[in-house]
């Protein structure tokens, strides 16, 4: 919404008013660098379910165009271990799961836009299926 507003002041400016100089075309870098931090920080819904024998994850950006939406769910005894792993202003979650064919699957999924709290309650349910899948295999 930005940027369209930015690209339409610039063209107002530039066959109408003639206010700004140089400067409109500010009107059109900065919306698009906020495009771009935005694209890169990754999807900004991440929705988590552990009830029941399954685990449910969801991913998908509040822009429908941006990126595929991510949804996987798959039985609780499939999860083999998990990182969290955060540089700078943007995390990501790596789950690897057990599978058939390959042996095991690597899933990934942006969180960059949980609070520290919501990383660390989600650290501590996904400890304690680890924990419970290690005590069955043992």
């Amino acid at each position: 919404m930005v940027t369209v507003f930015g690209i339409t002041g610039f063209l107002v400016n530039k066959y109408r008013f003639h206010i700004l100089g140089v400067e409109s075309y500010l009107m059109i870098i900065v919306p698009i660098l906020l495009l771009t931090a935005f694209h890169l920080n990754g999807r900004q819904i991440f929705e988590y379910d552990s009830d029941g024998e399954a685990l449910h994850f969801k991913n998908r950006n509040i822009i429908p165009f941006l990126n595929k939406p991510l949804h996987d769910e798959f039985p609780k005894y499939k999860l083999i271990k998990y990182d969290v792993i955060s540089i700078f202003f943007i995390k990501r979650l790596y789950i690897t799961v057990s599978s058939k064919n390959n042996g095991s699957t690597m899933l990934k999924y942006q969180i960059s836009y949980l609070t520290r709290k919501e990383v660390n309650d989600l650290k501590l349910s996904l400890n304690k299926v680890v924990k419970t899948n290690k005590e069955k295999n043992d």
